[in-house]
């Protein structure tokens, strides 16, 4: 799934526009972040068929399926309660579940029980740390729970794929997958905070955008197997 042009093409730019735009709105309490909001995923979607030239192959189809999957999370998160949320975090799941479907059938090739076994444990430790630490409760633990561990399970592809498949965009996809992290860890943590953290919808937004745009770049430049 190897690009074959640039990704800065016009379609790039009316994304980082638009992303330009929700960061802004966010800092400054606009509402011109909620009007972009739910263009800014199919925008990147676009920059990437456009850099990709093709959507024939399967990587291709799972990259732009997670980010269309991306633009349902962010419309539903920008509705209160608990159902919109949850609806939200379902869409992301299923997009991490793509993301890892793309990067974890290259970069898991091989591994046997010896690696995952010590790596689930490690995994499952880090998501009841941060569970814990956020203070996540009641209806919202075993959700947060699952989601944690496909997160982990998104940054151990990149991890694995950056030390076993030795190509530099490999970077790119565990920098996305932390970033992604970030991003969702203080939506959770702004989430179950008695107080309301000032800077965080724009932190949230801006680290967010970036890992998108840091996993397609990543995804449209790692050698695929057919």
């Amino acid at each position: 799934m190897k690009a074959n042009r640039s990704f800065w093409t016009i379609p790039a730019v009316f994304f980082l526009v638009a992303a330009g735009l929700n960061v802004y709105g966010k800092l400054h309490g606009l509402g011109i972040a909620s009007t972009v909001k739910p263009a800014l995923m199919p925008l990147l979607a676009v920059a990437t068929l456009a850099a990709a030239g093709s959507p024939d192959s399967r990587g291709i189809k799972l990259l732009i399926l997670a980010q269309l999957l991306g633009c349902v999370g962010d419309t539903l998160l920008l509705f209160t309660g608990f159902k919109p949320f949850l609806g939200g975090m379902v869409a992301f799941l299923l997009g991490h579940l793509c993301y890892i479907s793309l990067f974890g059938r290259q970069s898991w090739k091989g591994m046997g029980l010896r690696t995952w076994l010590p790596a689930l444990l490690v995994m499952g430790g880090l998501v009841a740390g941060l569970v814990y630490g956020i203070g996540v409760e009641g209806d919202f633990l075993i959700p947060m729970c699952v989601y944690g561990m496909v997160l982990m399970l998104l940054i151990f592809s990149g991890l694995a794929g950056l030390f076993r498949c030795r190509e530099n965009a490999w970077w790119l996809i565990l920098a996305g997958a932390l970033l992604f992290t970030f991003s969702d860890s203080l939506i959770a943590l702004e989430t179950f905070s008695e107080e309301p953290i000032s800077w965080a919808p724009a932190t949230i937004m801006a680290t967010y955008l970036t890992a998108q745009s840091l996993l397609a770049i990543g995804a449209l430049h790692i050698k695929s197997s057919k």
